[in-house]
């Protein structure tokens, strides 16, 4: 019944606003303005990121490397940028690039949830006591100065970052009116909060507002106008900037829509932080609001509703982060063994663990196990890029997964050398490792064959393009013959490296001829011979790593089975 009384309560609210929106000049102002208000929040966020440029990446990657590095970064940066979403959508962004890991982003995310508590304390201190506009609109003239008199670039931007302050400032100052003009016109006693049910509804319209305007600096700054005004109660409104809290991370859920799995781990660690904040801020909330008093009390501030609010904001994500700082790294280890894709299930390493590093002889012969399963997968990515029913998605899958395997193959050689170990052992590790690095090439050198030789046009000369296809084919049929011969001499192998050379600049040469008879067009005999150069690369680099596998196998097991072939994914 509380619940079902608290909702008819919120419709009245909404029907009597709009009653009184229809024929009352502040409501309009103030309709107007939260518009103006919006767009201020992004103006700042948009030319603060863009201002800050090279220093947000350097923040997010050089300075993350302890969680509590990462809290005091991510609260720099949203302090700066007035948006804890623009800073955890750019989070996930460089953790979908590789650049940060989970354990980094995390004290990153927890950080932005204390540094949006800023956008509160400029409201309560800014934008009750202050002339508002004997400061935001300068801001204004000198970020429209700064905008036309330079080109693109960080001053710019800047300058778009203060017209953006200035209307934010003046947008308060009109909600404020706004707001007092309505108190004027009917009761407010029977639209504060009283119970829990009705506190959960207040929460949830602070959800809702987030969600839709994308920012909860624009949410809680809104909020804490219309308590200061007594449209809502002093509960009411703690109870929407904690929605707003939660409401905040349907940017990182966006973002993460057909993201990476390291991004949706860590859009779903903010989603767990905010709720578990939420949570525990909506059970305390007297025993926050009697620590509010009593902090007030000491430091002898004024009981003013906005700072009450924006000292409320503060104070339990401090609590939440506190209460989540210990267990980061079982979060982040939890995280890890959700949203597996398919990638990171296929590139599972086979033969390393930590057991078998315990031995280095033993590792060895499992790196060399490994980078066998890698050689078997890259013949299977050639094909995938040659075919003629290529799959880009097919493709993309399978070269991910090379390269989460051969990044995993390297961080395994990396810590065994960081031990002890007898030279021969380094020394084999050493060449486990370029051959690493030649495969790592040869995908490269993949990806690029792919695209060249799925997006150019067909040669119009049948004969040229029956030859052109015919060396990739022949390309790969070598190496397959050079990967199973367990011993091949290296004169074997120079012979038949220069009989491919030839193909390739006697194919290479008709191309030329071709195009200098206007037979092909320009830039069909170009794209075409790009391909012929890809492929050359792949075939040396591939045999570079084969012949040091195969010399290096016949030291270390040469009476040992192969590993079981790999058979080619769907």
């Amino acid at each position: 019944m509380q619940i079902t009384a608290a909702a008819l309560r919120l419709k009245f609210i909404w029907i009597e606003l709009g009653r009184y929106g229809r024929g009352n000049q502040y409501s309009r102002r103030g309709t107007r303005w939260t518009g103006h208000f919006l767009l201020a929040i992004g103006m700042m966020t948009d030319g603060l990121k863009t201002a800050a440029g090279p220093g947000l990446r350097h923040l997010l990657t050089r300075w993350t490397d302890t969680p509590l590095r990462g809290v005091l970064a991510g609260f720099l940066m949203t302090a700066i940028v007035q948006s804890s979403s623009a800073v955890t959508v750019a989070s996930l962004g460089f953790v979908n690039a590789g650049l940060i890991n989970l354990h980094q982003v995390l004290g990153v995310i927890f950080g932005a949830n204390i540094g949006t508590t800023m956008t509160g304390w400029l409201v309560a201190l800014l934008g009750f006591e202050v002339n508002i506009q004997a400061f935001a609109l300068p801001l204004i003239g000198i970020g429209m100065l700064l905008k036309l008199m330079r080109g693109p670039g960080q001053l710019a931007s800047a300058g778009v970052a203060l017209v953006g302050f200035g209307l934010f400032f003046i947008g308060i100052g009109v909600l404020k009116q706004s707001f007092e003009g309505i108190v004027e016109t009917f009761s407010l006693t029977r639209f504060t909060a009283d119970g829990m049910s009705a506190l959960v509804i207040y929460l949830l319209l602070g959800v809702l507002v987030t969600t839709l305007t994308q920012s909860s600096s624009a949410s809680i700054a809104i909020t804490i106008t219309a308590a200061s005004s007594g449209v809502i109660g002093l509960y009411a409104a703690a109870a929407m900037v904690v929605g707003a809290n939660v409401g905040t991370t349907s940017t990182a859920v966006f973002a993460a829509i057909g993201a990476t799995s390291a991004a949706k781990r860590a859009a779903a660690a903010q989603v767990l932080f905010n709720l578990i904040t939420a949570v525990v801020a909506m059970l305390i909330l007297p025993v926050l609001f009697y620590l509010i008093n009593s902090i007030s009390a000491l430091l002898s501030l004024d009981p003013d509703t906005g700072i009450t609010l924006a000292l409320f904001h503060t104070l339990f994500n401090l609590l939440g982060l506190l209460l989540i700082f210990p267990f980061m790294d079982n979060l982040a280890r939890w995280l890890e063994q959700r949203f597996k894709s398919w990638e990171e299930t296929e590139s599972h390493p086979r033969f390393l663990d930590n057991t078998i590093a315990q031995t280095p002889a033993l590792a060895v012969n499992a790196l060399l196990n490994e980078l066998d399963v890698v050689q078997q997968r890259f013949l299977n990515l050639y094909q995938l890029a040659i075919s003629p029913q290529y799959d880009a998605s097919k493709f993309r899958q399978q070269r991910d997964v090379l390269n989460n395997l051969a990044r995993q193959i390297s961080r395994f050689i990396v810590n065994l050398e960081s031990a002890a170990l007898p030279d021969e052992t380094t020394e084999q590790l050493a060449t486990l490792m370029r051959v690493e690095h030649y495969l790592v090439d040869c995908t490269l050198s993949a990806d690029t064959l792919a695209a060249s030789w799925n997006t150019r046009e067909k040669l119009r000369d049948p004969t040229l393009e029956s030859e052109l296809a015919g060396f990739l084919n022949q390309v790969y049929n070598n190496m397959v013959t050079v990967t199973h011969a367990q011993e091949a001499a290296n004169s074997d192998i120079n012979s038949t490296l220069d009989s491919i050379l030839q193909e390739k600049d006697r194919i290479k040469a008709t191309l030329i001829m071709a195009g200098t008879r206007h037979q092909i067009e320009i830039a069909q005999m170009s794209s075409a011979i790009d391909s012929l150069q890809e492929a050359w690369h792949i075939t040396k680099t591939w045999h570079k790593a084969t012949h040091r596998v195969t010399a290096l196998a016949a030291i270390v097991r040469p009476e040992m089975p192969e590993p079981e072939p790999l058979v080619a994914s769907q």
